[in-house]
């Protein structure tokens, strides 16, 4: 699920980019969104600071919902993704699990 996101996150910043540089109206606002996708998606892919970069994705992404005309799909699938990576963290092989080790809460049975 984080790779599906970040690549994704990647490609729609590098996409969205290059289309503002290749019209000559690259405006600030747009610039901005597109980088804070790429700076999501990055760590997302290498699974470290997932829970922030989940939450930046999901903010990003609400954003681009709500912001722009067209077809919203897309990005409410990638809220939806971002949000819940912030809430699972990042998963057994990522960054975080090696750094800080993979959390794992046991419940015990309950006792008759």
């Amino acid at each position: 699920m984080r790779l599906v996101a970040g690549f994704t996150l990647v490609d729609h910043g590098i996409v969205g980019l290059l289309s503002e540089l290749a019209l000559g109206q690259a405006m600030h606002g747009q610039v901005i969104v597109y980088v804070l996708a790429i700076a999501a998606g990055i760590p997302l892919i290498a699974g470290l600071g997932t829970p922030i970069a989940g939450a930046l994705a999901a903010g990003d992404e609400l954003w681009c919902a709500f912001s722009r005309p067209g077809d919203p799909l897309t990005h409410i699938l990638l809220v939806t993704l971002g949000a819940a990576l912030a809430l699972l963290g990042p998963g057994a092989w990522s960054v975080d699990a090696r750094l800080f080790g993979w959390k794992r809460i046991n419940i015990p049975n309950r006792k008759s």
